[in-house]
């Protein structure tokens, strides 16, 4: 499926390429819809043609020459970051998620909203034999993005984590969170998923309806870590107040809407802001088999891919509860 000139998707054909030295051809299996597909649909004529999708699963059906890791009949996993170049000053440092040669699946080179797709085998991810490609696809990218979150912030066990939004990477952000060891509070609008957020694991839940974001924080104590999945600048700012001294906000809903800090906030209170964007493959292979052995799981709405169109404008609407995932007949 490939992006129009009009912004919409279409049905369309490829052909059956061999894939180049150091990468491999993948039959998908199911590919996820993600919010950060919007950017495989810039104003046209620039978008036209591209193939989006970056939470892909699917069985290697031909390598490239040198390609020696990796066989045909696997299962892999490719996600947003495609996979590290290796000879960059970033990569010699170790720092392969800011490859500057590094493709962004679905944005720069085509993606898994498609029967098959080639991948640089440095992007590949190993599925646990015990996860099925359903649950694989959505936890490649949204579960990534709330795990490698935490593990950067490297919250002590027993700390308080506020997890803002429950939808596509706040209720995963909730389950690892728990998985973790951590106190975990919810933050949303309404009491509608008051109920739901404690079934994945949140140990308190504010509505911010009700009270202020940060003040409900306070009242509870004040949080070590909070993650921020909402797309709105303006919702994150008054999370800060609800940080202890030396807490960390980790921004991971993408937005161009600006936030609100002081000075006074960074140097009194020792606020600390950040924001994280999934990371390397092997990180991701950790994801997935932490998330397989402790029981994270995704909610996801099957679609198959000639509704591809209708699943990204359900994502985009914000009725998807909460992954939709896209599977290949």
């Amino acid at each position: 499926m490939e992006v129009t000139s009009d912004g919409s998707l279409r049905a369309a054909t490829r052909p059956l390429v061999v894939p180049p030295p150091g990468h491999v051809r993948l039959r998908v299996q199911a590919c996820g819809v993600c919010h950060s597909d919007s950017a495989s649909f810039p104003a046209p004529p620039a978008g036209a043609g591209m193939v989006p999708g970056h939470e892909i699963v699917g069985l290697i059906e031909a390598v490239g020459e040198g390609v020696t890791t990796w066989a045909v009949g696997e299962r892999a996993g490719v996600g947003f970051l495609g996979g590290h170049c290796g000879v960059c000053e970033p990569c010699r440092w170790g720092r392969f998620s800011d490859c500057t040669d590094q493709p962004r699946t679905g944005i720069t080179v085509e993606g898994g909203y498609a029967e098959v797709v080639t991948a640089r085998v440095s992007g590949l991810v190993r599925i646990p034999e015990n996860l099925s490609a359903l649950q694989a696809a959505p936890l490649l990218c949204a579960g990534f993005t709330t795990y490698n979150a935490l593990l950067r912030a490297a919250p002590v066990p027993g700390s308080t984590v506020g997890v803002q939004g429950i939808g596509g990477l706040g209720h995963l952000g909730i389950q690892y969170a728990d998985r973790m060891g951590h106190r975990v509070v919810a933050l949303a609008r309404g009491k509608a998923k008051e109920a739901l957020a404690r079934e994945l694991g949140a140990d308190e839940y504010i509505d911010t309806t009700a009270i202020d974001a940060g003040q409900g924080l306070r009242d509870l104590g004040g949080a070590d870590l909070v993650l921020a999945t909402g797309t709105s600048g303006a919702s994150m700012t008054p999370l800060l107040g609800g940080l202890r001294h030396g807490g960390l906000l980790m921004a991971l809903g993408a937005s161009d809407e600006a936030m609100t800090v002081t000075p006074n906030q960074l140097i009194f209170d020792g606020v600390r802001l950040a924001g994280s964007l999934t990371g390397s493959s092997m990180e991701n292979e950790a994801n997935l088999r932490f998330a397989a052995a402790q029981g994270v799981q995704a909610l996801v709405e099957q679609m198959p891919l000639d509704e591809a169109g209708a699943g990204y404008a359900h994502m985009m609407a914000g009725h998807a509860r909460f992954r939709v995932v896209l599977t290949m007949s």
